[in-house]
């Protein structure tokens, strides 16, 4: 993974500040982490969006420079958007260590038909990003998987997935990733008739999980309803 560099500057705490702050087209963020305490800086929102819009995503690492420091490598912890601008308005920087294994969520995407899908089967992707654990600049930008000779019933497991070397995977050698299920059977329409309800004698009990009929008296813990309708 090639660090993108990203410029930050201290910055005062404060609503006051902040605002002024988005107004001159910076954003307030805060980095902290790695024993390092928080501190409070402002970033550029389009330097950071093109960051984490690229093709590692969150995933990205970042060389933050404040002045003349000495550059910090940092991942994008959160960050909020505005609900209208949908543009940045806040980001949190945790700060690592390029020589310690961080914890990510990296997009699997599933390559290939499955024989299984084919015979009309279902693909059941469990997992849409995978938890790893690496070193900050082997972080994968995506894993993928052949699923073309998958059939019903088949699985891939946790311990299944290959993975790039110094890579481990954060989930149960066991946990089911992908699997190929029978399609579920067709459920009845809402208001179809039910086999057989045609003969059923008047006033008899409903089934088990039916619903009753109408003007019928409501079951026990149900809202009573009519009740609070007549005293109107």
């Amino acid at each position: 993974m090639d660090f993108v560099k990203l410029d930050a500057w201290p910055r005062t705490p404060g609503k006051a500040q902040n605002s002024q702050l988005r107004r001159d087209g910076r954003i307030p963020a805060v980095a902290y982490g790695e024993g390092n305490p928080a501190r409070s800086l402002a970033l550029s929102p389009k330097a950071l969006a093109a960051a984490i819009q690229g093709p590692y995503g969150r995933n990205v690492v970042l060389e933050v420079a404040v002045g003349e420091e000495k550059p910090f490598p940092a991942l994008v912890c959160d960050y909020s958007i505005h609900p209208l601008t949908r543009e940045l308005v806040h980001a949190d920087l945790l700060h690592i260590d390029l020589a310690k294994p961080i914890d990510v969520d990296v997009p699997l995407t599933c390559n290939g038909k499955a024989i299984g899908v084919v015979e009309g089967g279902v693909l059941r992707q469990v997992f849409r990003t995978l938890p790893l654990r690496c070193l900050a600049n082997l972080v994968p930008r995506v894993i993928e998987v052949d699923v073309t000779e998958m059939k019903q019933g088949d699985t891939i497991k946790a311990a299944g997935i290959k993975l790039p070397e110094g890579v481990s995977i954060r989930l149960p050698a066991e946990q089911t990733v992908v699997a190929i299920v029978a399609p579920e059977a067709e459920k009845p329409e809402e208001g179809a008739a039910v086999p057989g309800a045609e003969g059923a004698a008047a006033g008899a009990a409903p089934a088990a999980g039916a619903a009753p009929a109408a003007g019928a008296a409501p079951a026990a813990g149900a809202p009573a309803k009519k009740e609070k309708e007549s005293k109107k």
